[in-house]
């Protein structure tokens, strides 16, 4: 049994993620979870509400609201929205957590008192003259130096994906007010990432990484590493501890990352095991995966770990770093002001949860941007859910009904040399699966549980049991092993990615008998299950059309604006 820390990079509080954030870092780090308890490994999946950022800020600015009420209603929202989607965290917390709070003060007082990793200098900052104060990076918007997009924010270019400081911006306005800024002096508390590229040159040739992590981190070390500012001229946020900063908050993107150890804290204490927190965090044969987006690379490849390593402590490294490309919508990057993509609210309300699951697993975006539409949505549903693992489902467990009069008892040994080797196909592209899932190439993965479930539809319509039970029923009753062998190893398999599903179907089949209903990716023989008997048979999925999906979102959008529109009048 192995330990796991298992990340999803923290999604801002300041809106509900969409597809794309979700596939990105969210749904990814749930099926890794889900598989690594499933093989019996020992897990702690977390992550929280990264709400200590400007578009917090910005966004209750233009509510007229307070940050601290807008970021509890956004993040309660949120929680809820999570757990629909099936995302088995065991914390989700948020950065405005007593705990995280207290971790990240902690750290950084013990990188300050390790060998000066921390240093003052005069920055200039950005100034708004009309709201008389000083703009954190999401305040200040401007062209990119680098690509030339006229609505660059002042720590990251959304569009070319560069990180930047503020300064750099072009034209610079302040996004409160729309005013042009001016840059001022102030003193800013920085870390010496410089002192760490060594440690960190050799973290990388060590750490198993997906090729665009190695790509895009190489890039940063190639280009030269600068010094990290930590904190700011803010008033939300977590005090910085250092003296003389009384006034000032850690920035947001050198805190949230420093999340997933103090979500573990957390996640123990609550368990009321306070420093079991340090076998996954200190023991260094546990393991850390993250799962995020390629526009976070750096600051899990290269920040995280040096942050980990200036505290003076040896933590577990991160040994995983997945990162996906963006999940285009119908070829456009997903704009909720131009209504672009689609919203995980939104997406609930219009198909069911295992088929957002199963349909952004099979597409999920692990070599390069993939472009994600009604059309191909509608494929994986009606092709894949419906017509391969819907009918296969129904197929056999029809099958166990009419051709064993519900209640199946043939055992391995009683079939023919002939099925044998049909089984011992199935188990053999079980375990190249397994290896999918543990190198996480989860779209590979789930193109071969489908690929597993196909083969046995082609095998039932090869051998028809229907028509052998008539003449040779014990052929039939064998034809059946095989199919119902394949259908309790797609159990395993699909059960990462769609869970509710694979719970329905265990309960038509009265399956995994031993473990109380509960999929274990070893328990493979059907044997220790006889007799199987169905229940309630019925289709696990339905067919829908991309027409019949796009009135629904527009009638669910219609109403909302509705509803937004008399509560404005009210």
């Amino acid at each position: 049994m192995t330990k796991w820390v298992i990340t999803s990079a923290w999604p801002y509080s300041s809106d509900v993620p969409h597809l794309g954030n979700l596939i990105g870092s969210v749904l990814s780090a749930d099926v890794f979870a889900r598989f690594h308890r499933l093989i019996g490994d020992s897990v702690v999946f977390v992550s929280g509400s990264d709400e200590h950022g400007t578009p917090l800020e910005v966004e209750a600015l233009k509510r007229k609201m307070l940050v601290k009420d807008l970021a509890d209603q956004n993040h309660a929202r949120i929680s809820q929205l999570f757990r629909r989607w099936d995302i088995s965290y065991d914390n989700y917390t948020r950065t405005e957590s007593p705990v995280h709070k207290k971790f990240i003060q902690e750290h950084y007082t013990e990188i300050n008192n390790n060998d000066s990793y921390i240093f003052t200098q005069i920055e200039r900052i950005h100034y708004c003259p009309h709201d008389k104060r000083f703009l954190p990076d999401r305040f200040v918007e401007g062209i990119c130096p680098y690509c030339s997009y006229e609505r660059a924010r002042g720590d990251q270019c959304e569009n070319c994906g560069r990180p930047l400081n503020a300064e750099q911006l072009v034209k610079a306005y302040c996004v409160i007010c729309r005013g042009p800024t001016e840059l001022r002096e102030t003193k800013q508390w920085f870390f010496d990432l410089p002192r760490l590229s060594d440690y960190i040159s050799d973290y990388l040739g060590r750490a198993e990484l997906s090729q665009n992590v190695i790509r895009f981190s190489r890039g940063w070390i190639k280009d030269g590493l600068r010094p990290r500012s930590v904190t700011r001229d803010s008033e939300w946020g977590i005090r910085a501890p250092f003296p003389g900063a009384e006034k000032k908050t850690i920035y947001v993107w050198m805190e949230a990352v420093l999340g997933y150890v103090s979500a573990t804290i957390e996640y123990f204490e609550k368990k009321g095991a306070k420093e079991e927190w340090k076998e996954y965090w200190f023991k260094q044969d546990t393991k850390t995966a993250f799962f995020i987006g390629k526009d976070n690379i750096p600051f899990h490849s290269i920040i995280l770990p040096a942050l980990l390593r200036a505290s003076g402590k040896v933590y577990v490294e991160p040994s995983t770093i997945s990162s996906t490309e963006f999940l285009l919508f119908e070829g456009q990057k997903f704009s909720k002001s131009n209504k672009i993509g689609i919203w995980i609210d939104e997406a609930l309300e219009i198909l069911p949860t295992d088929c957002w699951r199963y349909a952004l697993i099979a597409l999920r975006p692990e070599s390069g941007d993939i472009n994600f539409g009604w059309d191909s949505l509608v494929e994986k549903v009606n092709t894949d859910l419906n017509d391969t693992i819907g009918n296969f489902v129904n197929r056999t467990l029809v099958g166990v009904s009419k051709f064993a009069e519900n209640s199946f008892n043939l055992k391995y040994s009683d079939i023919s040399d002939e099925f044998k080797k049909d089984v011992q196909e199935i188990r053999n592209r079980h375990l190249a699966i397994r290896e999918l899932y543990e190198t996480i190439e989860l779209q590979s993965a789930c193109r071969e549980i489908f690929n597993q479930v196909a083969s046995a539809n082609r095998f039932l319509s090869a051998t028809e049991p229907w028509k052998a039970v008539k003449n040779d029923k014990p052929r039939a009753l064998a034809i059946l092993y095989v199919a119902l062998s394949t259908l309790k190893v797609a159990c395993s398999e699909l059960y990462p990615i769609i869970p509710e599903t694979v719970k329905e179907i265990i309960s038509q089949s009265g399956l995994f008998k031993t473990n109380g209903g509960v999929p274990q990716w070893d328990d493979v023989l059907i044997d220790n299950e006889l007799p199987i008997k169905t229940r309630d048979t019925r289709p696990v999925f339905s067919k829908t059309s991309a027409s019949v999906l796009k009135k629904k979102l527009e009638d669910l959008r219609a109403s909302k604006a509705e509803s937004k529109a008399i509560n404005a009048n009210n």
